[in-house]
């Protein structure tokens, strides 16, 4: 080997090295080692930011913008109560995720899959207490095992099948996949269900300002009118999506007379109810239920400079001792009062009437160039700006359709998935789906520029020669190997490529070894060219090498050396399983 090719393996693992000792930030490492490859000549100066141009950059960024959407639109609510997560535990949900997201692999881009169910499992942590890392990195690996069944499934398959036209005349179909993808798609959900717990509990290690400052108990007042679902239903009922984090605390009718608010209590048109809880739980009733915020002046979904913001009202605030109805708030300033919170107090008087005390926790809402001077001139000390979505119109299919015609033009349409995914993440912008002044929030910089960092070193392994050592070397070693011991050669070495390649270029380096060496062992290419497309599509050793590991990584507060953890097995199982049923399937 020469000196670049040397120094070129040197910087890849020390990288590795780096990240799995885990004391530095994971981008941290990656621009580092990218700075000292520049530095040795490994990688050009001109090639050096390549990667923020890359495919999987925007893959990655748009897939963010795409999952916060579907998060957005509420729909996931629906489908998580479909699941009952209440009567189910950690490990059937899990179960439940996991199977759902092999499924949908199969028939779309497995990062779509992945991007549809990541709010589900956020909120099915949340409700059963555990932490979301429990789900994450299994739906990845699932969503992995189930784009193994069908050629639209994962990216390898798609090139595998053109790689085996151009050398025997005839590509794969579209289920000649399935035996092998299904049988480990099986089995690996199989694994997760059973071993999830190797994998260690994590949490965010940065969390935003508005998970810092949780407020519990936040009263709002909203109206049943007639285009509301509740008229002629039960308390119980309406209170049913908020899953017991908020609750109906008085029922004003419509001439004034109050009800007690008991499960079985039926909603009349015109009953103004109390209604205590957390923000997303409220919003839950209030959007579900259809429910008008009866003070509600202006909508925040129709100016883009309409935000809220939660305060404290400071010991010297005007507003201490009065009623948002007693100063006519919104007549003098602009502003609704959206809520209420008050430590140790439970409200029943109408939001309007409740008269403000020093600490209270106000959520006002208001046109965001003027709420800082609005909060300065009345006193509140403004705590973080909260999204606060109650009674916000919100059409939850947009965001689904558009996530769909993504996945069916990836498939069908032979549009590239990074164009797709891009198109689809600015119409999820430009239909108001993600607000505009959100979207960067939702963009996680420290994946985005640690793949970009990567991109540039892992190409030095093909443009220093290196690669071709490599696939040397398994030639002359596979030569010397029974049938099984090169099928499973081959499966193996790809798998340990593709987190320096990506899944696509290993296929493209990996499968022409794979059928010039099973034609010089008078093999059929076909069992060989399947193992080369497994083992591209099966990274569960790091984060780096699909994707999907990368969506991931952050919203399940994952270190690098934790997909070892649960993807060696599993790697180990995917080789003990597809070698065996590949012979079976592909006679050689």
């Amino acid at each position: 080997m020469r000196w670049d090719q040397w120094l070129s393996v040197l910087v890849i693992t020390l990288m590795m090295g780096a990240f799995l000792w885990g004391r530095y930030r994971y981008d941290i490492v990656a621009v580092s080692a990218l700075l000292i490859a520049i530095i040795i000549g490994v990688v050009p100066a001109k090639n050096a930011f390549t990667g923020f141009a890359d495919d999987i950059v925007i893959i990655v960024g748009s897939a963010l913008i795409v999952s916060a959407a579907i998060s957005r639109s509420g729909i996931m609510d629906v489908a998580l109560r479909r699941f009952s997560p209440e009567r189910r535990g950690p490990r059937m949900q899990l179960i439940i995720l996991v199977a759902i997201v092999a499924a949908l692999s199969a028939f779309i881009k497995n990062i779509g899959a992945l991007a549809i169910m990541i709010p589900v499992a956020v909120q099915m942590a949340r409700k059963s207490r555990v932490s979301p890392s429990m789900f994450l990195m299994p739906m990845s690996f699932a969503s992995l095992l189930g784009g193994l069944m069908t050629q639209i499934g994962t990216s390898p398959n798609i090139i595998v099948s053109r790689v085996r036209e151009e050398i025997t005349g005839q590509p794969f179909m579209m289920f000649d996949y399935t035996p092998v993808g299904l049988a480990l798609s099986v089995a690996g959900v199989i694994f997760l269900a059973l071993f999830y717990k190797l994998l260690p509990e994590r949490s965010r290690v940065e969390t935003s300002m508005d998970e810092a400052v949780a407020i519990k108990n936040y009263t709002t007042e909203a109206k049943v009118t007639t285009p509301s679902g509740a008229i002629g239903r039960s308390v119980s009922w309406l209170q049913k999506p908020a899953g017991g984090d908020a609750m109906v605390t008085a029922i004003i009718g419509g001439n004034g007379q109050r009800r007690t608010p008991l499960p079985d209590t039926v909603l009349k048109d015109g009953d103004l109810l109390i209604i205590e809880g957390e923000q997303s739980a409220l919003d839950k009733i209030v959007s579900e239920a259809k429910l008008q915020l009866s003070d509600r002046k202006h909508e925040p979904e129709t100016r883009q400079d309409i935000s809220s913001v939660e305060a404290i009202v400071g010991e010297h605030s005007r507003l201490i001792g009065v009623s948002a109805k007693d100063v006519s708030l919104f007549h003098n300033t602009g502003l609704n009062l959206l809520a209420v919170s008050r430590r140790d107090r439970r409200f029943t008087e109408r939001l309007g009437e409740i008269k403000i005390r020093n600490g209270d926790v106000v959520v006002l809402q208001g046109d965001l160039q003027k709420l800082p001077d609005l909060l300065r001139e009345w006193g509140c000390l403004p705590l973080v700006e909260r999204d606060m979505k109650l009674g916000n119109a919100r059409n939850g299919m947009i965001p689904v359709t558009i996530l769909m015609a993504t996945m069916g033009a990836t498939a069908f349409g032979g549009i590239p998935v990074a164009t797709a995914f891009f198109a689809a993440a600015f119409l999820m912008v430009v239909t108001g789906s993600v607000p505009l002044r959100e979207v960067y929030q939702h963009l996680d910089a420290p994946i985005l520029i640690m793949l970009a960092a990567l991109i540039p070193i892992s190409d030095s392994l093909r443009s220093t020669g290196t690669t071709d050592i490599i696939a040397d070397l398994l030639s002359r070693t596979a030569e010397m190997l029974p049938p099984f011991g090169a099928l499973a050669l081959i499966l193996v070495a790809a798998m340990a490529v593709t987190p320096f390649l990506n899944n696509a270029a290993t296929v493209l380096v990996m499968a022409p070894i794979a059928a010039t060496f099973a034609e010089k062992l008078g093999f059929s290419p076909d069992a060989f060219l399947m193992a080369v497309a497994i083992g591209a599509g099966c990274d569960f050793l790091t984060p780096i090498g699909h994707q999907c590991n990368t969506l991931v990584m952050a919203p399940g507060g994952y270190r690098f050396g934790d997909y070892a953890r649960l993807g060696l097995p599993l790697s180990l199982i995917v080789v003990i399983v597809s070698v065996p049923i590949l012979l079976l399937v592909w006679s050689i």
